[in-house]
């Protein structure tokens, strides 16, 4: 009865028949797709596919000592009324604020660190520079004194904006650098570069810093980049991070605790910093089990957000759905303890 009803129904019905046809071909892609590793709709994934999850690459950090801070201070910022700074370091050095300096000069600079001329002390970075920015300022920062310092263009200068986008001057780039010489032999990183965005007439974002630098004394450079959390309140919070192979928690501005860093591959190089509130069994739970703490950060996308027993179980990032490529551990140690529990 079912199959004479089917069968008058495709001799009256045109659009059945390409409904039947349609179906079976999304099928049929979706399974050859899903054989060459190409990602299909959930709905089309076989319900096996969980055990079927290759474990997620482990991406090894080395813990290293980053002796700069630097935040944008709670004053008023413009491009014509200055901003406030506030360096935080480890050892005696030198804040140097290039106002308008431009892109290019910058990037020859960092270039020429990696590749000929070592940067080390203000005389070195100017020299890079090669004086093109509007204006230079210096202030001398002793050991963890978090005070704000001012620094502005000249009124006289007559600067209230850098022009129409895109721009080819960042409005302010802050360099930090040890002054003693036993510290440079001491610490592996000698110099902070900051670029930050201040406001002006064309342009009013709030002030902020987009990216950071750290140079080391062996000509190697590292970008600092943010790690995403949920915040016990369940907001969103970002914390800096650097690269290499393993890592330490570090609160935000608080340059005595260790950041992370990872080698560099072809002219970029990821970063990884945690925080110091970040201790084994406190904090944030993960969002997949609810049960453990979070002790993972995914990459590419820098979503901390799962424990060790979860992370092997995605193939996609739980927050943000991009494609894992490979994971860190905040807490090594903690990890191997976890693996050995067998959880």
């Amino acid at each position: 009865m079912a199959a004479v009803f089917l069968v008058t129904l495709f001799e009256y019905s045109p659009l059945f028949y390409i409904s039947v046809v349609s179906l079976c071909f999304l099928v049929t892609a979706a399974m050859v797709l899903g054989w060459f590793g190409v990602d299909v709709p959930v709905i089309l994934r076989s319900s096996d596919e969980s055990e079927s999850v290759l474990p997620t690459p482990e991406k090894h950090m080395v813990q290293v000592t980053n002796p700069f801070g630097l935040e944008v201070g709670r004053g008023p910022a413009s491009v014509s009324g200055g901003v406030y700074l506030r360096p935080c370091c480890l050892e005696p050095c030198v804040l140097t604020c290039f106002w308008g300096c431009e892109i290019k000069a910058l990037q020859g600079a960092l270039h020429a660190h990696r590749h000929s001329k070592r940067i080390s002390t203000p005389q070195h970075i100017q020299e890079a520079l090669q004086l093109r920015y509007l204006h230079c300022e210096s202030f001398t920062i002793s050991c963890e004194e978090g005070e704000e310092h001012h620094t502005q263009i000249p009124a006289d200068r007559g600067v209230t904006d850098l022009g129409p986008m895109p721009r080819e001057r960042y409005p302010l780039v802050a360099v930090l650098m040890l002054t003693e010489q036993d510290a440079r032999e001491t610490h592996n990183i000698v110099v902070s570069v900051s670029v930050l965005h201040v406001p002006d007439d064309r342009y009013s974002l709030s002030a902020r810093v987009l990216f950071q630098y750290l140079l080391t004394s062996q000509g190697n450079m590292y970008e600092l980049k943010p790690l995403f959390m949920s915040a016990d309140s369940g907001e969103t919070s970002s914390i800096s991070e650097q690269s290499s192979t393993q890592s330490e928690p570090r609160e935000a501005g608080r340059p005595e605790q260790s950041p992370v860093l990872e080698e560099e591959q072809e002219d970029e190089l990821e970063d990884e910093v945690e925080d110091e509130l970040w201790s084994v069994g406190e904090g944030r739970d993960c969002v997949v089990c609810q049960n453990a703490a979070v002790n993972r950060v995914l990459l590419p996308c820098r979503h901390a957000c799962v424990c060790d027993g979860c992370v092997s179980r995605f193939q996609h990032c739980p927050i943000c759905r991009a494609f894992i490529l490979e994971s860190f551990s905040l807490h090594p140690d903690h990890a191997s303890v976890c693996q050995q529990g067998g959880l």
